[in-house]
C-alpha cells in the first residue's frame, strides 16, 4: 500500500493529510489561534479536590481548570495505575505489558490521600479541552521521540504491541533494558524494529536532556506556567508518523521545507526522509483532490459503492451512526442485500471514524440481521477494518437490535469541532421552528395586548419570508384579530432578521 504525507501552509494555519493509495485517511490541522496542547507540561496547582468522584480540577493557567483522575496520579506506593491504564501515554501508540509486570493491585489509594488544594503539581496533557469540558490531564509524564518514550517517573520497560515477532521484540527488550536510566522507564515504539543501539541512544540521550530541562525549569519557574511544550504538527507528524511506509512528502512552503531539512538533519540524522518541493499553479490539497474529500467529512451523510448509506450524528454524549440500503437493491434475497450492506458500511464506518476523529462513545445501527452468522461476519469485518487506526477503540458484540457498542480513544477535537461553530440560527439545535409555529406564537403575543387601552398599533417586525407566509395564509385571521382587539396590526419586514425572530412594538 502506497502512502504519502501532503503538507498545505497557509499563514496562521497548517493541514497534513495522510493519503492511502490515493485515498485520504487522516487530517491534522493547526492553527496559531488555539495550538493544541496535547504533550504539554505544566507547573499547575490543585484548586479542588472531589472525594465523591476521586478527582481533582488542576489551574494549568488555561481559561478552564484541568481534570485530573486518581488513577493519574502518581503514588510512591502504588505504581499500578500506570501498569493498568495504557491511556497515560501521551502518545498515539499502543503498548505491550510483560506479564510479570503485572503484579498484585495494591488497595487503590483515595484522590483525598494523595492531593491537597493549594498543592503545586506537575502534570502532562493527556486529552484537549472538549466542548464545555476542561483538558485532562496525568502527572504520569513521558516524553516521546523517535524511536522510544522516556517515562521519567515510572521503571518500566515495553514493547509496542505492533512489533509482533517475539525475538525482534525480546532483542529491543534486552537493548533497551541495558541502556535504561536508573528509576525511569522506556518504551519502545514501532518505528524501532530493526533498528541498532546506536538510533536509540542518540533518542535516549536526547529525551534524558529534555527532561533535564524540563525539571530544571520547573524550579525556576511559579506555578501555572508552562515548563513544556510539545512540537508544532508538522515536527510531530514526522517524529510519529514518518516511518518506512510512507512513500512520499510533499509540502507548498519554502520555509517549512527547509524548516523540515534541519529539524531531520539536527534531531533524526539516520532517518532516510526524502521531502519534495510542491511547485504547482493548483493549490496542493486542490491538486491531490483533498479539498473535496474534506467538506465530504463535515457531512451527515456518506454514501456507500452499493448505494447505500450511512448517517453520522454527533451529540453531547455518544456519537449515533445509522446504516441504511439505500438505493441498493441486491441480487439474491434480502438477507444478502443486508448483509453486503453492513459488511460495506463496517469498511466505510471504520474509515470514516479515523478520518473524521471521532472519539468516545460511538452507537452502530446495522440493519438488523437474522442470522447469527451474518451478525458475527460484520462484527469481524469493523473490528478488522480499525485495525489501521492508531487510536484505540473497544467494540462489543451486535446486539440482536442490530446494534454495536464502541468506544474510541479521543485525545484531539474531531475535525467538525475543529472546523465548525455552532449554527447561530438554530443555536446548534439542528432544527428550526416552522413558520406556522413562530406565526401562532405572534398571535399569541398579540392577545397579551388586548387589555391595553392606551395601545392604539401593534407593530410586528419579522423575517421578510414569514411575513409572506403570514399574509398569504393568516392573513384574516389578523384581519379578526385586530376587529376584536380594536388595534392596528402591521407588519414589518426586516430583511435580516431570522426566522425564528421578531419584535412586537406598541404604538399609543
Amino acid at each position: 500500500m502506497s502512502a504519502e504525507l501532503i503538507i498545505n501552509v497557509t499563514e496562521g494555519e497548517v493541514r497534513v493529510a495522510l493519503l492511502e493509495n490515493g485515498t485520504l485517511a487522516e487530517l491534522f490541522y493547526e492553527r496559531d489561534r488555539g495550538l493544541g496542547i496535547v504533550g504539554n507540561i505544566y507547573n499547575g496547582r490543585v484548586v479542588k479536590v472531589l472525594p465523591g468522584m476521586d478527582a481533582a480540577f488542576v489551574d494549568i493557567g488555561l481559561d478552564k481548570a484541568a481534570f485530573l483522575y486518581v488513577a493519574d496520579v502518581r503514588s510512591e506506593e502504588d505504581l499500578t495505575p500506570f501498569l493498568a491504564d495504557e491511556e497515560n501515554v501521551v502518545v498515539d501508540e499502543e503498548f505491550a505489558l510483560a506479564e510479570d509486570e503485572l503484579d498484585e493491585a495494591l488497595p487503590a489509594p483515595h484522590i483525598d490521600d494523595l492531593l491537597q488544594e493549594g498543592q503545586d503539581i506537575l502534570v502532562q496533557v493527556s486529552r484537549e479541552p472538549m466542548g464545555s469540558k476542561g483538558a485532562r490531564v496525568t502527572t504520569y509524564n513521558s516524553l516521546p521521540g523517535r524511536y522510544l518514550v522516556l517515562l521519567p517517573t515510572v521503571d518500566h520497560v515495553g514493547i509496542s504491541r505492533k512489533i509482533e515477532d517475539e525475538e525482534e521484540r525480546q532483542r529491543l527488550k534486552d537493548l533497551v533494558s541495558a541502556i535504561k536510566p536508573e528509576g525511569m522507564g522506556l518504551i519502545v515504539r514501532t518505528v524501532s524494529e530493526g533498528k541498532e543501539d546506536g538510533a536509540l541512544h542518540h533518542d535516549l540521550k536526547f529525551l534524558c536532556k529534555l527532561w533535564e530541562n524540563i525539571k530544571q525549569k520547573k524550579e525556576k519557574t511559579k506555578s501555572l506556567n508552562l515548563v513544556y511544550q510539545d512540537l508544532r504538527l508538522v515536527q510531530r507528524i514526522i517524529r510519529d508518523l514518518y516511518s518506512d511506509e510512507i512513500d512520499r512528502l510533499v509540502v507548498d512552503s519554502d520555509d517549512c521545507y527547509h524548516d523540515l531539512k534541519g529539524f531531520i538533519a539536527s534531531y533524526f540524522p539516520d532517518l532516510h526522509c526524502e521531502i519534495e518541493r510542491y511547485t504547482g499553479i493548483q493549490p496542493i490539497f486542490q491538486a491531490y483532490d483533498i479539498e473535496i474529500e474534506v467538506n465530504k467529512a463535515l457531512e451527515e451523510k456518506v454514501w456507500l459503492k452499493s448505494g447505500g448509506y450511512i448517517v453520522i450524528e454527533a451529540t453531547e454524549a455518544l456519537t449515533a451512526i445509522d446504516v441504511n440500503t439505500g438505493r441498493f437493491v441486491g441480487k439474491k434475497n434480502l438477507e444478502d442485500t443486508i448483509l453486503k450492506t453492513n459488511l460495506e458500511a463496517a469498511k466505510e464506518i471504520a474509515f470514516q471514524l479515523r478520518l473524521r476523529n471521532i472519539g468516545g462513545i460511538i452507537i452502530i445501527d446495522f440493519i438488523d440481521m437474522e442470522t447469527k452468522n451474518h451478525r458475527e461476519r460484520v462484527n469481524v469485518a469493523l473490528e478488522e477494518a480499525l485495525k489501521r487506526d492508531k487510536a484505540k477503540s473497544n467494540v462489543l458484540k451486535i446486539s440482536e437490535l442490530g446494534l454495536v457498542e464502541m468506544t474510541r480513544e479521543r485525545v484531539r477535537n474531531s475535525i467538525s469541532r475543529m472546523l465548525c461553530d455552532p449554527c447561530p440560527y438554530c443555536e446548534g439545535r439542528g432544527i428550526v421552528k416552522s413558520k406556522s409555529t413562530v406565526t401562532y406564537e405572534i398571535v399569541r403575543e398579540l392577545k397579551s395586548y388586548g387589555y391595553d387601552s392606551d395601545v392604539k398599533e401593534l407593530v410586528v417586525m419579522v423575517n421578510a419570508e414569514l411575513a409572506d407566509f403570514i399574509y398569504d395564509n393568516e392573513g384574516l385571521s389578523l384581519d379578526n384579530l385586530e376587529y376584536a382587539m380594536r388595534k392596528k396590526i402591521t407588519l414589518k419586514k426586516i430583511d435580516h432578521y431570522q426566522w425564528e425572530e421578531y419584535e412586537i412594538v406598541a404604538r399609543v
